[in-house]
């Protein structure tokens, strides 16, 4: 049996370690430096082992340890290329393909025209602040279709897609991280232009540039007032806005990005000869549809959402699957990524899907309120059961922590949820309305008072809510109130122009 001294095992084992470190990585650099001090703790070892092993260990030993270096450069030899990577402080990882370069390029271009005060070339399309799928891939879709469509012409656009949610809070919603991986596009969605990201204000930002293009949702957010608006697709209600516009679409579809891909498909076979369409993008849009639409069999779906998603299916690598098919498949996938929010906080679930602006009342002393929106797809109780303390008041808190973050007058949570029928066995869906007024931010005691009693009696005298207190309503605090109902369709699209009436008619 072969024993070491101390002197010996601490060369022997420095010897393993540096050679342990070296076996799985890669780069010329790197192996040059391990291999310098593999050969070093080798040195280190043959000289201490000598004088413990016979010499046929020794040239063993030697042998072995040898063996794995001429390995890790096999290794190297064989490896597939890998994306370049770039270090920033969360080591990502650069996309690959025609899209994810375009896009990562697109941002480069644009911090560098900000840089060179060059931004009023700039056209900024931008989704709305809730930042899901839908708004997601409008937006680039139209942002690609206007680069591409002009670039051969005499007057070429630039266009940047632009997320109004903080980079932070894009993987809250999961389908949206699965559709992006999919699509082969940079991890920590480094391709993409967030709002944080953003290196000017928007309020100042807005005054220089040539102009936005605003997808799936009718009006800009007051930040972005003083940009011309330039283009609209929505399947909202119109709001108004943008007068001028071109083009200018409202419809009643199921999915913005059908409006926005119909637009790009119709334009780009006009042109003298087409530009190419990535087939990550056209994935994107699939997929967008897909999720909006129920795989296309949700009774939203509109002919337009079947005529274009078969449009695109057939210009993509799925062109010879079955349109109902593939749909199905994408709806099934992202919807069951989009369910995974079981590790989300309370603050994550307000903030995944959050949607606040300003809004003008009469009050001359209160020109302007803040209004915000979150979506949620849990019970209170349930998300009270999230919280540290799991109690009612700790909700609360949170609530107030993060509304306090946006300088929000008057929150307003929108829960859904399902319960069986016990005697049927079938779920039906269930909703919530949490109301909060602060006090803190733009109105006073008595202001806030009056406008939690105004909000208030909208919500319960809507006759399509038919709206009855939540079980727990003694437990709640001053200026807040939960109101559960059953109204199948009542999301924020309905509640929302519900109590912005009220605050404008507030006084």
């Amino acid at each position: 049996m072969i024993s070491l001294s101390e002197p010996n095992a601490v060369a022997y084992h420095a010897y393993c370690r540096a050679l342990a470190q070296g076996g799985d990585r890669q780069g010329k650099h790197e192996t040059e430096r391990q291999e310098r001090v593999v050969q070093e703790a080798r040195l280190n070892a043959q000289h201490h082992l000598a004088l413990s092993f016979h010499v046929p260990y020794l040239l063993l030993l030697h042998s072995f340890l040898a063996a794995p270096s001429k390995h890790r450069h096999q290794a190297q030899a064989q490896a597939p290329l890998q994306p370049s990577r770039i270090q920033p402080a969360n080591a990502i990882e650069t996309g690959v393909g025609h899209f994810s370069e375009w896009s990562r390029a697109t941002k480069k271009e644009f911090l560098i025209d900000w840089q060179k005060g060059s931004i009023s070339e700039w056209t900024i399309v931008q989704g709305n602040e809730g930042g899901d799928l839908d708004s997601m891939v409008a937006a680039l879709t139209w942002a690609y279709h206007l680069e591409h469509s002009t670039q051969n012409t005499s007057r070429p656009i630039k266009a940047i897609a632009l997320l109004q949610t903080p980079t932070d809070a894009l993987d809250l919603r999961p389908e949206n991280k699965l559709a992006l991986q999919n699509a082969k596009m940079s991890t920590g969605h480094s391709d993409l232009l967030t709002l944080d990201e953003l290196p000017e204000d928007p309020d100042t930002l807005a005054r220089d540039l040539k102009g936005i293009v605003i997808v799936d949702h009718p009006k800009p957010l007051r930040k972005w007032g003083a940009a011309p608006i330039l283009s609209i697709f929505d399947h909202h209600q119109d709001a108004g806005a943008g007068k001028d516009a071109e083009p200018r679409v409202f419809e009643k579809v199921a999915s913005c990005t059908t409006l926005v891909a119909r637009q790009m498909l119709d334009e780009l076979e006009q042109l003298p000869e087409e530009y190419h369409l990535p087939h990550e993008m056209l994935e994107l849009i699939l997929g967008a549809i897909a999720i909006d639409s129920g795989g296309l069999e949700d009774e939203n779906t509109t002919n337009e959402d079947l005529r274009t998603a078969s449009r695109i299916l057939k210009r993509s690598r799925w062109s010879d699957r079955k349109l109902e098919k593939a749909m199905q498949d994408l709806d099934e996938k992202l919807s069951d990524a989009k369910k995974d929010l079981d590790d989300l906080n309370v603050r994550d679930l307000l903030r995944r899907d959050w949607k606040g602006d300003y809004v003008d009342t009469p009050s001359p002393q209160t020109p302007t309120v803040m209004l915000g929106f979150s979506s949620i797809p849990y019970s209170l109780d349930s998300q009270i059961l999230k919280t540290e303390f799991k109690e009612l008041f700790d909700w609360f808190a949170i609530e107030a922590a993060w509304t306090a973050q946006e300088g929000t007058d008057i929150s307003i949570a929108l829960n859904k949820y399902k319960v069986k029928d016990k005697k049927t066995g079938e779920k039906h869906k269930i909703r919530e309305i949490v109301l909060v007024v602060r006090s803190d931010v733009r109105i006073d005691e008595v202001q806030a008072d009056a406008l939690f009693k105004t909000v208030s009696e909208a919500i319960e005298k809507d006759p399509t809510l038919n709206a009855k207190p939540w079980h727990r309503v003694d437990e709640l605090g001053r200026r807040q109130m939960v109101w559960t109902h059953e109204r199948e369709d009542a999301g924020r699209k309905v509640i929302r122009p519900i109590i912005e009436r009220a605050v404008e008619s507030w006084d």
